[in-house]
């Protein structure tokens, strides 16, 4: 029983009311059992290691006349028995509980907790090493010598008496709610179930009644034993409770002493400077109540000075008026009862502030884009329109220049109705009221007129662009003057900090006065600061453009809004056009929505390209209607494209980027007008083929001027001279780069529509494939038509001819010449004006190369099959005998001079004797072939010097042609050569 933990005989904290200071849940709606803490030093109760065991006990000196758990006293066994009732009862529990404890039904408290097992495994984990160190302990220290034997036999009888107790008594789960518990404690055998029964049964019960009244009898006894072995300990505390009494009554004594002592001092010493602080304190408090009545006059003339600055659309200004007072009054105005409406007025007014300026944005976009377009202004009003950019930032209406881009759509569309209807006007043929739609009234233009009004409205656009260029630029440079404001505070945010972190704070002395709730520190700075304080405070009190409030001021500063108070630091900036902005700091936009704006804006002046693009192909679309684009000529196209292309040039100079809507209306028209051109030009091809004669045509003058420009490296169509450079006479043969052309008019007609061709490439870039492809095929239906008229006989059926002469065939290669010598030109004029990748076109003017030289052999192979057969017709009746030369040689002869007199003109001197080489060359193998019939051979018999008179004659008369003089005919090959 004595051990260092729980030898005091003081009433303690058992191992229940441990469990409840440690495990109770502080939200129950109960007060935990507290154990009275001991007084007595020599014996400290609970942990002496736990700082709270006394402050969880009452106190004996502050409880003392207050009543608690521990003034109550009432004996056990007193407290188990009730007086009231007999003391041998039938019944086991109206005797020992009370009568009413059958029939009454105890309600749980609330105010005790529902304990179970596990309330208890903290306490167990606390006190398990406790106990194993007291068993260690107990098992070491030896028994004290002055141990009571008498007291040992005396808990030796105590402890054998309790040993008479049943076990089961004393398990620490006993539970009698337990059946098997309460089975083993009271058998139902004992009892009676039924009335009547026999008195053994009664016998039974009351004997079970005494055994359990004597195992209680032995109980208590213990309990008292127990009492009594500690009664000598209650006397020690009672005897410690007196000295501890006597110990206050003397503490109790010097502390008020003490504090009289401190009372004299503090009247004394501390009275008079706490006075002077709280008068400094006050004094201080009285001039911010002032200053914040001036703030509060000030903020109340708000309104009208917005209303101000709104007459004159100075939205900035009244912006940042109403940003200021807004944060005044949550910051330093906050509560104030007289304002609680102003902040929800200043939000209306900022909505019609907002609402205002996109009116304002409105009329401007609209006035700007509809002034006329012969001003040489080019930004209007740019104060205003940088006002207006700078106030619409600030409200984070960041698709204001939706407004500007539905205006320029408006805009356009009148651009051109307005230009219709001027030169309508001017133009006495159209009567408007007989033709009153516009579009019809523009469709009765012919083509000058027409084109003058295409050329106004591209000019009246280009200025068109230039402005809005102009005015977009103007605000692009409001929001990058933004950005760059945005990214130099942060700059200048960094540096702060930076700065900030390398100072070392300023040390203040502290002293807290608790009935004024602030610093003493305070009065001091603010009484050495108070100008200052004055200053930067009053400064808050007026707007930019009000009066001082009143007149007894403190200074003249104290009446000027100070724009710190709402954190606003402004800056001046200039825009290109010069003007001057303060961009204040306010402007809650990111750098990604900044930029995002600014290409926003770059975005829509391609919008504004690509409408004017628009609107000139509508107004081309309506002109196209009656197919009037389609009969247009060459030169008119031309014209017609070029001012095209200057005016899409001129968009993209000014934009800077292309707008492929008026570029691909007019690609559609060049394809539309090259088809037609290149048919109208092979119809005519067509017609002059199948009514050509392929007889020598003179040369007019101008076909010489137009291969002489060609010979100059320019392929174009010279410009017609004056009538008196006309009257030169034509010439026989066409002259190039010094060799003579004989040709006939087709040829010289198809240079000049080759020419015509080259010619539309360059007024035209954008339709080169196109042409080089419609150029191919005009070659190529020339080569192919010229074929079947000559080679095929076609001109006897389709001219009349009554046959086809070698002169036809000699006429017609050499036309074929002249063709190819102007396609390496013509493909060197298309290769310097196709793009790389279209390179490979070129090989159409290789196939019809290669066309036009198979023809050109097959001309010369018809011409020696026209010699050939008569050579076979004429030699195969040759017959060797006198006279010499004979009638078949004197007609070779003859034919050969009519082949040469039909073709030298014609021919160049190589490819006429080229051909008469071939000629000759057939001639020797025919004549071969027949003497060898004849068996004629060279022996220098009489039909050998024959036939060598024959030939010597034949000989003579060809190389006596003019041309073929020097011919090496080699007439040793007409004879077999001996083997």
């Amino acid at each position: 029983m004595a051990s260092s933990h729980s030898s005091s005989p003081v009433p303690q904290s058992n191992s229940s009311d441990a469990f409840f200071k440690k495990e109770m849940d502080t939200t129950k709606r109960f007060r935990p059992v507290q154990s009275l803490p001991d007084v007595c030093p020599k014996e400290p109760t609970g942990n002496v290691g736990d700082p709270n065991n006394l402050c969880d006990s009452p106190s004996l000196v502050l409880d003392q006349h207050r009543w608690t758990i521990y003034h109550s006293k009432v004996n056990l066994p007193a407290a188990l028995n009730d007086p009231r009732l007999a003391k041998r009862e039938s019944d086991f529990f109206t005797k020992t509980w009370g009568v009413d404890f059958v029939d009454t039904e105890v309600t749980p408290s609330f105010y005790l907790p529902q304990i179970t097992k596990e309330h208890f495994a903290l306490y167990q984990q606390e006190i398990t090493p406790r106990e194993k160190v007291h068993e260690r302990c107990k098992n070491i220290c030896t028994p004290k010598d002055t141990f009571d034997r008498t007291l040992l036999h005396t808990h030796d009888k105590s402890r054998t008496d309790l040993e008479q107790v049943p076990k089961i008594f004393m398990k620490p789960d006993f539970a009698l709610e337990d059946s098997l518990t309460f089975n083993a404690v009271l058998p139902w055998s004992h009892f009676s179930t039924a009335g009547g029964k026999g008195n053994r049964d009664a016998a039974s019960s009351k004997l079970l009644q005494e055994k359990l009244s004597h195992y209680l009898d032995i109980v208590e006894v213990n309990i008292a034993h127990q009492i009594s072995l500690r009664s000598e300990a209650f006397f020690h505390a009672m005897t410690s409770q007196h000295e501890l009494q006597d110990y206050l009554r003397k503490t109790s004594q010097a502390v008020k002493l003490l504090r009289e002592k401190i009372s004299k001092i503090d009247k004394v010493m501390c009275e008079g400077s706490l006075r002077v602080l709280r008068l400094s304190l006050t004094r201080n408090n009285c001039i911010k109540a002032y200053n914040k009545l001036k703030l509060m006059a000030t903020v109340h003339q708000t309104q009208p000075t917005v209303q101000l600055l709104l007459s004159t659309s100075e939205f900035v200004g009244a912006l940042d008026l109403i940003a200021t007072t807004q944060e005044v009054l949550q910051q330093e105005l906050q509560g104030i009862h007289s304002f609680r409406h102003l902040g929800s007025q200043l939000c209306e007014l900022e909505k019609l502030i907002d609402k205002m300026m996109i009116a304002e944005f409105s009329t401007y976009a609209r006035n700007d884009l509809n002034r006329p377009l012969e001003d040489d202004c080019q930004i209007l009003e740019e104060e205003r329109l940088v006002s207006l950019v700078f106030g619409l930032l600030k409200q984070r209406k960041l698709n204001f220049y939706e407004i500007y881009g539905d205006e320029m759509i408006i805009t356009a569309k009148n651009i051109i109705k307005q230009c219709v209807v001027n030169t309508v006007s001017q133009i006495e043929e159209i009567d408007t009221e007989v033709v009153v739609k516009l579009a019809d009234q523009m469709r009765m233009m012919n083509f000058p007129q027409w084109f003058d009004l295409l050329k106004n409205i591209f000019s009246k656009f280009t200025i068109f662009l230039k402005r809005i260029k102009a005015t977009l630029n103007t605000i692009r440079s409001v929001v990058f003057l933004v950005l760059d404001k945005n990214q130099k505070t942060r700059d200048l945010e960094d540096t702060l900090q930076k700065n900030s972190a390398k100072d070392s704070p300023v040390d203040t002395e502290v002293a807290y006065l608790t009935h004024e709730g602030m610093f003493i520190s305070d009065a001091f700075s603010e009484g050495d600061l108070l100008p200052v304080a004055a200053d930067t405070t009053s400064q808050r009190n007026t707007s930019p453009n009000s009066e001082p409030c009143s007149s007894d001021s403190v200074s003249e500063p104290e009446c000027t809004t100070d724009s710190s108070s709402s954190k606003e630091q402004t800056s001046s900036s200039v825009t290109p056009g010069g003007v001057e902005m303060m961009i204040s700091d306010d402007m809650k936009l990111t750098d990604l929505e900044l930029v995002r704006l600014a290409n926003n804006i770059q975005e829509l002046l391609y919008n504004a390209s690509d409408i004017c693009h628009d609107r000139s192909v509508k107004f081309l679309m309506a002109r196209a209607k009656d197919g009037f684009l389609e009969k247009l000529n060459s030169n008119e196209f031309v014209a017609l494209s070029r001012l095209m292309e200057g005016f899409i040039l001129d968009t993209e100079q000014i934009c800077g980027r292309k707008s492929m809507s008026l570029r691909g209306a007019l690609q559609s028209q060049a394809n539309r007008f090259v088809n037609r051109f290149h048919e109208e030009r092979k119809t005519k091809l067509s017609l002059l083929l199948d009514n050509e004669r392929w007889k020598q045509a003179e040369v007019p003058a101008e076909f010489q001027d137009l291969v002489d420009s060609v010979s100059d490296g320019r392929i174009s169509l010279p410009e017609k001279k004056p009538a008196a450079t006309e009257e030169r006479k034509p010439a026989e043969f066409l002259i190039v780069e010094g060799q003579k052309y004989a040709t006939v008019g087709t040829v010289l007609l198809l240079i000049r529509i080759i020419l015509e061709y080259c010619q539309c490439v360059d007024n035209i870039p954008s339709i080169t494939t196109d042409m080089l492809t419609r150029l191919s095929d005009l070659l190529k239906y020339f080569n192919s038509r010229s074929c079947q008229l000559v080679l095929g006989a076609g001109a006897l059926q389709v001219v009349g001819l009554k046959t086809i002469t070698t002169k036809n065939l000699a006429l017609s290669s050499r036309c074929l010449q002249l063709i190819v010598h102007y396609i390496p030109i013509i493909r060197a004029h298309f290769e310097a004006r196709l793009q790389p990748k279209q390179f490979s076109m070129l090989r159409h003017f290789d196939h019809i190369t290669k066309d036009y030289h198979d023809h050109i052999a097959e001309i010369s192979a018809k011409l020696v099959a026209i010699m050939d057969s008569l050579f076979d017709k004429l030699l195969s009746k040759y017959e060797v005998k006198a006279p010499v030369p004979s009638a078949c040689f004197r007609n070779i002869c003859k034919q050969m001079a009519k082949m040469h007199e039909a073709i030298y003109d014609l021919l160049p001197e190589e490819q006429t004797q080229m051909l008469f080489l071939r000629i000759n060359a057939s001639y020797k193998l025919h004549l071969k072939r027949q003497l060898a019939h004849l068996n004629v051979v060279n022996d220098g018999g009489p039909l050998n010097g024959l036939v060598t008179s024959d030939v010597a004659f034949y000989t003579g008369n060809l190389q006596a042609l003019k041309g073929l003089n020097n011919l090496d005919l080699n007439m040793a090959e007409i004879w077999e050569q001996k083997r």
